[in-house]
């Protein structure tokens, strides 16, 4: 990787319009680990004036122009994956193990979930003499979390190529290494000049500039809702659509004809994945108010083989949040529970024993955890987990789904019918019963504040494509 001060704008690495950097700090050693250069409004507009000027045709282009792209991407990232993996592992501190096996993994099934659903889509339609015709809308602006980063990049760029669009990416500063070097990859594969652009930088600037550009057909943003809700705001004026993918305080209903021992500690495990940092995380568990105690036995156990530490080290389950910022967000949160009353299974503030550098978070369960308590409302995208009493399904039910947010939520049960019926109660845009394996051509998205629109395979190219209606076209 060696364009860490340069942006790919049409079809070239160029040097931003006005020299301005910034360090990404490592959070395994809270150092710098590199330097990129941040970008301005002058960025976005050339990136975008390169977007527009490559739409007229490449939105012509033919389904295997599009498919061979993405069959070549993919062949690329393939032979880069060990690379990209120890970049995120770098950038936002998941275990070498994890940024291999999940993070790198992640890009890799949604361009050939992507590419299946190419094969296979319908961009149009004979109804009567009305030919209905999907389009690409045009230029797209794409801002992705630091979280997920290949999921997110790959899960918006690879639709967007197929919807026949072109685009401007943003990652995030915070993560943007494994970003930089999918643009290479993007390079590699020969993708045609303006239609890939990325430009480094921070929301207020760069983010901003992108929501706001009248060059700009649409926004497709991950990240938090107060970012979203800033995003939709600046695209209102030029009236552009917007999707988003928010956050998200996720039900976990352990009903009660569950195995709760292998619920329990597979919820727990579910929870503090990728250190707790996943919007879809099932954070709030909801117990049979009867068994409340020994959950909290179950969890305790499965919190505590959490290992925390180095990267690196192939022990490792949990790495470092991914910034000072997170890190002291994630205490207040911890303390706030402590404060209001919740029982402290295990974990707590401060680092684990024996790291003193990094930013580390101990394994957190809480027991006894009321509606109204803060680390039951708020999002904490941490290790730590909330578990909730409930004497009748009703109420755990009326519980879930009292949030703003509805992005994912999660149930056990021993009766597949019983999982079913408390399925169609739930509000969220995913629901999992039973912790299933996790299916790249499910649509993603949320209910409420958790966003609007969907991802992942066509459901992803759908959201891309803008609809016409030929009337008097005739019949074939």
């Amino acid at each position: 990787m060696t364009q860490n001060l340069k942006f790919f704008i049409d079809g070239a690495w160029v040097d931003p319009a006005a020299p301005r950097s910034l360090d990404v700090i490592n959070p395994a050693t809270e150092e710098s680990c590199a330097t990129i250069s941040v970008g301005s409004a002058a960025d976005v507009d050339r990136a975008v004036a390169a977007a527009r000027k490559a739409f007229p045709k490449w939105t012509l282009s033919t389904r295997e122009e599009r498919l061979k792209l993405l069959r070549r991407v993919l062949e690329i990232y393939n032979s880069r994956y060990d690379e990209i993996a120890a970049a995120v592992s770098m950038e936002m501190g998941a275990p070498l193990s994890f940024a291999k096996g999940a993070q790198a993994w992640a890009g890799q099934v949604h361009l050939e979930a992507t590419i299946k659903a190419l094969e296979d889509f319908k961009f149009s339609e004979q109804r009567g003499t009305t030919r209905v015709v999907k389009e690409g809308i045009g230029v797209v602006g794409l801002i992705t979390p630091w979280n997920w980063p290949l999921n997110q990049i790959v899960c918006k760029v690879a639709p967007a190529i197929a919807a026949g669009c072109t685009m401007v990416l943003k990652p995030s500063e915070i993560a943007p290494l494994s970003g930089l070097i999918f643009a290479e990859i993007m390079e590699q594969a020969g993708t045609p000049k303006g239609v890939f652009n990325l430009v480094n930088g921070e929301g207020p600037t760069v983010g901003a500039a992108m929501s706001a550009h009248p060059g700009i057909d649409m926004m497709s943003f991950t990240g938090s809702t107060r970012a979203g809700i800033l995003v939709a705001k600046s695209a209102a004026d030029t009236v552009k659509r917007v999707a988003q993918e928010l956050g998200g305080k996720s039900p976990n209903l352990i009903l009660h004809d569950a195995d709760l021992e292998a619920a329990v500690t597979t919820g727990v495990n579910a929870c503090f994945s990728n250190s707790g940092q996943s919007c879809d995380a099932p954070t709030r568990m909801f117990v049979p108010a009867s068994r409340h105690d020994e959950a909290l036995a179950i969890a305790k156990k499965a919190a505590e083989t959490n290992i925390v530490g180095d990267p690196n080290d192939a022990k490792t389950v949990l790495g470092p949040l991914v910034s000072d910022i997170q890190f002291a967000k994630v205490q207040r949160l911890i303390e706030s529970g402590i404060k209001e009353g919740a029982t402290l299974v295990t974990g707590g503030i401060g680092r684990p024993d024996g790291l003193n550098r990094g930013y580390y978070v101990r394994p957190t369960v809480f027991g006894n955890v009321q509606h109204e308590m803060s680390i039951s409302r708020e999002e904490i995208f941490g290790p730590v987990i909330s578990i909730l009493p409930y004497k009748t399904e009703e109420e755990a039910i009326e519980k879930a789904n009292d949030t703003v947010y509805g992005l994912a939520a999660y149930i056990a049960s021993g009766d597949i019918e019983h999982a079913r019926k408390v399925a169609a109660q739930l509000r969220a845009g995913t629901v999992n019963i039973n912790y299933p394996d996790w299916d790249t051509h499910a649509p993603f998205g949320g209910y409420k504040q958790s966003g609007n629109g969907r991802e992942y395979a066509d459901w992803g190219i759908h959201d891309f494509l803008e609809i016409k209606g030929i009337v008097g076209f005739g019949k074939d």
